[in-house]
């Protein structure tokens, strides 16, 4: 999974992205800090995991991972090639999901990217995610309006092409509009031919709102993030209140049980990276599953719905081609049976599931394949 970190200059991208990543972005005040994309692979922590490791004490444990990319900070015109517009496009659409940065603290040190010299710009989350969305609107649009043209000039030969140029011809009417393809309506077949497209406003988004100590300490109260949180609603994306410099007091502290008493004391259960990871996945709709033994113990990312030997080809192609049967058992069921597969076998709780089984989130499963 790869999430894209963007925003406009100076909003916390970058001091967010080091704090996750601990990869150490250049951070500073002034645009365009971040030219060439910074990239940091980030473990998912699973206590699950942790478990099995535990138990079984295997040569390797393997977490799922998040690849976060820091994109250059984008300015007005860049659809036209402005800034780092090219670059910094092109880099969001090799991304999985938006993770898009807004400032949602007042702070007269810190230069607003449309502010001239000594101009005081004040603080407008909603102006700087429009300012981004009708970018990645505007590439959306001109590629579109291509798709149109094409399918036309197919529909000639071929009627079933018809149907695509009216459906492309009505998205870009939408985006003329200023609306994102992401609130464009239409039923799964018409959102089925979208996909192909890669579209840059149709990605699915995070907004994480970047508040200082004292906004993030009571963001409920916070009118900026308030305004972000409506904007997510009515959009159905995810919101996520954070505060990047605390979170970079976070990740300076080595010892796991300073960071736990420091988010004791904050009054938060997780750190942004728990949070932010949990957001992607229920926004992506993944899920876990584990594989367990002497060598290995992993965790392996798939979305919600897979079918157990479309989950095996995760592990090897090899497997997914030669699939015999999955044993499986949930990871809960197997701790209700004091953490043993075998009492939960004797139990007859292990599973021999078939071709058809959906996987669940925390199946611990052992693929029988023949090849």
């Amino acid at each position: 999974m790869k999430l894209g970190i963007v925003g406009l200059p100076n909003v916390g991208k970058s001091t967010l992205f080091n704090a996750i990543t601990n990869a150490g972005a250049e951070s500073a005040n002034y645009p365009f800090c971040t030219i060439e994309p910074n990239v940091g692979v980030v473990a998912v922590p699973d206590a699950r995991l942790d478990k099995l490791a535990e138990m079984y004490q295997p040569d390797k444990k393997t977490p799922a991972v998040i690849e976060f990319v820091d994109i250059a900070g984008l300015v007005k015109g860049a659809s036209q090639g402005a800034g780092l517009g090219n670059k910094f496009l092109e880099n969001i659409r090799r991304t999985d999901a938006i993770i898009h940065v807004v400032r949602c603290f007042d702070d007269e040190n810190i230069m607003h990217v449309v502010a001239d010299a000594g101009t005081n710009v004040p603080v407008d989350p909603l102006g700087d995610i429009e300012t981004i969305d009708l970018e990645l609107i505007m590439a959306d649009l001109e590629m579109v309006n291509r798709r149109v043209d094409k399918a036309a000039k197919a529909a000639k030969g071929d009627k079933k092409f018809l149907h695509e140029a009216e459906v492309f011809k009505a998205l870009a009417e939408h985006l003329d509009a200023g609306k994102s393809a992401r609130t464009f309506p239409c039923d799964k077949d018409d959102a089925a031919l979208l996909a192909t497209a890669d579209l840059l406003s149709r990605k699915p988004i995070i907004y994480a709102a970047n508040m200082d100590e004292a906004g993030f300490a009571n963001c409920d109260a916070n009118p900026y993030f308030n305004d972000v949180k409506a904007l997510a609603q009515k959009e159905g994306a995810q919101v996520l209140p954070i505060c990047a410099k605390l979170e970079q007091d976070i990740a300076e502290l080595d010892d796991p049980e300073e960071r736990a008493m420091f988010l004791s004391e904050l009054g938060v259960e997780k750190s942004g990276l728990d949070r932010l990871i949990q957001c992607s996945y229920d926004l992506l709709g993944l899920i876990s599953f584990l594989t367990y033994g002497k060598d290995e113990c992993r965790a392996w990312t798939i979305k919600k719905g897979t079918k157990a030997p479309q989950a095996a080809g995760k592990i090897h192609s090899d497997i997914e081609r030669g699939f015999i049967r999955a044993e499986t058992i949930n990871f809960d069921e197997m701790m209700a049976c004091g953490g043993s597969v075998a009492a939960a076998k004797e139990k007859g709780l292990l599973r021999s599931e078939g071709k058809d089984y959906v996987v669940k989130d925390g199946d611990m499963i052992y693929f029988r394949f023949n090849v």
